[in-house]
């Protein structure tokens, strides 16, 4: 059986992860959701590709951390999910987190869209906050 999630890299090298340790950790996540993993594919990119893709998709002109493309059907959760390397460390060093820990929850940010959660408007980046914490606690003590 196909892996449900893919990783690959354009334009920047590919981040050192344990790609095995964290689609269990995702399984998990989008368990406590009551959703389960179809496929999904994280692109590793550098901030030129991921402006790209904002400007073609989306009509939007700026950097951001994660961009999801959500295929979801039910509770199979899908998608395609580009994340700027360049901008999670620019995030970790201006918030002083960790680098691995900041790339880790915008792994886990692109689920979570994908499990229905919300960032856009009132209160909901708080909510967003909340599962993203309760995610890497998961992450840390269990995987």
């Amino acid at each position: 059986m196909d892996k449900m999630i893919q990783w690959t890299s354009q334009e920047v090298e590919f981040p050192e992860i344990d790609t095995e340790r964290l689609g269990q950790w995702l399984e998990a996540v989008a368990g406590r959701h009551n959703r389960i993993i179809g496929p999904m594919t994280y692109i590793f990119c550098s901030d030129e590709k991921i402006l790209e893709v904002n400007r073609r998709f989306l009509n939007h002109d700026y950097f951001t951390d994660i961009i999801t493309f959500d295929y979801t059907h039910g509770r199979r959760v899908s998608g395609d999910m580009f994340i700027s390397l360049d901008t999670v460390r620019t995030n970790a060093e201006s918030v002083g987190a960790a680098y691995q820990t900041e790339l880790h929850r915008v792994i886990v940010h692109g689920l979570l869209h994908l499990c229905g959660i919300d960032d856009k408007g009132p209160g909901e980046r708080e909510i967003m906050e909340q599962h993203e914490d309760q995610a890497l606690e998961l992450l840390k003590e269990e995987f």
